[in-house]
């Protein structure tokens, strides 16, 4: 893992996991308003999704994510995006994120292994 060299203005971390055999390049930034996640077993960034929290008066949280470009015919890079902004507003914090999904395999397994990979090295 790579963390932040101290004259870097974004803090962020990088590495790289394997998921189901597959090398698997992850980029975790905290920018003041937003984190921006990367994760790649393509080279290039992949699908590029936009989750938040919405305020609102209900007591339950309200969660948007949306697709900025690229797949949108893919349900699981949804539920990954979701997966990430519930945990993140589960921390405390009122960041949006913004997702990048490079991914060769849209499975369940697969999306699992990315949501646990962010989590566990989460910047939140």
């Amino acid at each position: 893992m790579d963390t932040s060299p101290a004259g870097f203005p974004v803090p962020h971390k990088k590495l790289t996991i394997d998921i189901k055999g597959v090398k698997t390049d992850l980029v975790i930034c905290r920018y003041e308003d937003h984190f921006l996640v990367i994760v790649t077993q393509l080279g290039s960034m992949g699908t590029l999704l936009q989750a938040r929290k919405e305020e609102g008066v209900s007591v339950h949280p309200t969660f948007n994510v949306s697709v900025i470009f690229g797949k949108r015919d893919e349900p699981m890079l949804l539920v990954c995006a979701r997966q990430l902004i519930e945990n993140i507003s589960a921390a405390g914090s009122s960041r949006s994120l913004v997702l990048s999904l490079g991914l060769k395999d849209h499975s369940m397994g697969t999306v699992k292994a990315v949501v646990f990979a962010v989590i566990e090295n989460r910047m939140w």
